[in-house]
């Protein structure tokens, strides 16, 4: 019976007086689907939410529905409206891609990376085009460039990353369409598993400056937001198994969950996984108590 948005104002008033954002800090904009929120005898879908994520803090700062008739897109910048965000780095998929959104940030005081695919086809294309150039035909007068290098390993995967970064963009057509655009971003993600090769480009624009481990960070941090955010969602909360489907109930739930995730991710004492702090919690009370005061 709580209204969902008195809900969410609350929330976000909330993580604003125990969570406060530095310089620099990465932001995540990130979708998700509660698959089995969906009622086929009413004929409601399965409800969708857009979550900010604090990487540094580890915590949810706030979240929206999207309406059934509309997607992502109308979604983010309602999220962005509501939140702190000066001297931020607020990054984005490829579904947030728009003028608008960017627009909307910066004047929120705060960065953009931003991910590109078929939505900005053209812009793509064009970047994807200018880095192959770049490496092909490197001159004495070859637009400069930062580029940095990481190589991660587990359960016998290898993963090497190549940032390159360039700010030398005026030739870009319809860079005057984006607000602050300084820097355009080449990521070559190679993997090596089982004796078993793939790679994979993305593109990405930032307002930003040409800082290759900067801009790297952030992108990190974007994709980070699956293990550290979805993936704990469903493995200790059961999000994705969770049935309720009345009224407002889906919704009103998974902001409990982000309330209780930002919680026990606070609480530093005990030094143990989320799921281990939730068991505690329900046996010891005076643990409990020390993880609800925060």
């Amino acid at each position: 019976m709580i209204a969902p948005d008195q809900f969410q104002k609350a929330f976000s008033r909330w993580t604003k007086a125990i969570c406060s954002l530095c310089s620099g800090s990465v932001v995540t904009v990130d979708g998700k689907t509660l698959r089995r929120s969906h009622d086929k005898s009413n004929d409601k879908a399965a409800i969708h939410l857009v979550s900010e994520w604090s990487l540094e803090n580890g915590m949810v700062l706030g979240q929206v529905k999207t309406d059934e008739k509309s997607n992502e897109i109308t979604a983010i910048p309602e999220l962005i409206k509501t939140l702190e965000l000066k001297g931020a780095t607020v990054t984005i998929d490829a579904m947030g891609c728009q003028t608008k959104i960017a627009g909307i940030i910066v004047d929120k005081g705060a960065d953009y990376v931003i991910a590109l695919k078929g939505n900005q086809s053209n812009l793509h294309s064009d970047i994807a085009l200018f880095f192959e150039n770049l490496q092909e035909n490197k001159t004495k007068n070859s637009p400069r460039f930062d580029q940095f290098k990481t190589v991660d390993g587990d359960h016998g995967r290898i993963e090497t990353r190549r940032y390159q970064t360039c700010s030398d963009i005026d030739w870009l057509q319809g860079k005057q369409n984006w607000a602050n655009l300084k820097t355009i971003v080449r990521v070559q993600r190679q993997r090596e598993m089982d004796r078993q090769n793939s790679s994979e480009i993305s593109c990405y624009i930032s307002s930003l400056g040409n800082d290759a481990e900067k801009l790297a960070t952030a992108i990190r941090g974007r994709r980070g937001v699956e293990n550290s955010l979805h993936r704990i969602l469903d493995v200790s909360f059961q999000e994705n198994q969770c049935r309720v489907r009345k009224d407002h109930a889906p919704e009103n739930l998974a902001a409990l969950r982000h309330i209780a995730l930002n919680l026990l991710k606070k609480e530093k004492l005990f030094k143990a996984g989320i799921q281990s702090k939730r068991f505690k919690a329900a046996w010891d009370y005076d643990c409990l108590i020390k993880i609800l005061q925060g």
